[in-house]
């Protein structure tokens, strides 16, 4: 089951103070770091790695894997990195994941990708209480798609999501949402076995 993975870090993070998320420390090391050693214990690993990013490309670049600045102006959202991930990687299933997702079930890749193998277009994760959208695998072949809902003005990762064949995949372990300070706090405060 070979797949490409697409980290994305290239918002604004305007709840995170307009700060670069991706490189926000955590026990010594930025979120990256601790994404790239989530996707590294997945089961199985990507193939490969891309980073989707706007700001400190060199310091996303020094991590060894390519990276993908938005193609599309003003930071449209985490569609416009998706897209830059689907043009680089054009036949590769896609597992995107944001680059926060520092705490992952070994499992998350293979249950997502076994869920696009009836012929759905997309499956999520969700947890006891969030659905992730943004945790997301997508079968080869949507970069024409993507590209037509951004072109008619849509924005929306759920509402893109509403025009496919997609799956949500329930999962029984809280997966991460570090969108604010206090969320990062909270987690820092829990401890490094906060991460198991």
């Amino acid at each position: 089951m070979s797949y490409s993975a697409l980290i994305l870090a290239g918002g604004r993070a305007t709840r995170m103070g307009g700060q670069d998320k991706g490189l926000l420390e955590l026990f010594g090391q930025p979120l990256i770091a601790h994404t790239l050693a989530a996707l590294a214990a997945q089961t199985p690993p990507p193939a490969r790695i891309l980073i989707s990013a706007n700001r400190h490309l060199d310091i996303y670049r020094a991590f060894g894997h390519p990276v993908l600045p938005d193609t599309l102006p003003d930071y449209p959202g985490p569609l416009a990195g998706l897209l830059a991930g689907l043009a680089a990687a054009p036949h590769d299933t896609l597992l995107m994941l944001p680059c926060d997702a520092v705490r992952l079930p070994a499992e998350l890749a293979s249950r997502l990708l076994a869920a696009l193998e009836g012929g759905l277009a997309a499956a999520s994760a969700s947890d006891p209480e969030h659905w992730h959208p943004t945790l997301l695998a997508l079968r080869p072949g949507l970069q024409g798609a993507l590209e037509a809902y951004l072109a008619g003005g849509g924005r929306s990762i759920r509402g893109w999501l509403a025009t496919l064949e997609h799956r949500i995949v329930p999962f029984d372990q809280a997966l991460p949402n570090l969108n604010t300070p206090d969320a990062l706090a909270a987690l820092a405060a829990a401890g490094p076995a906060g991460l198991a």
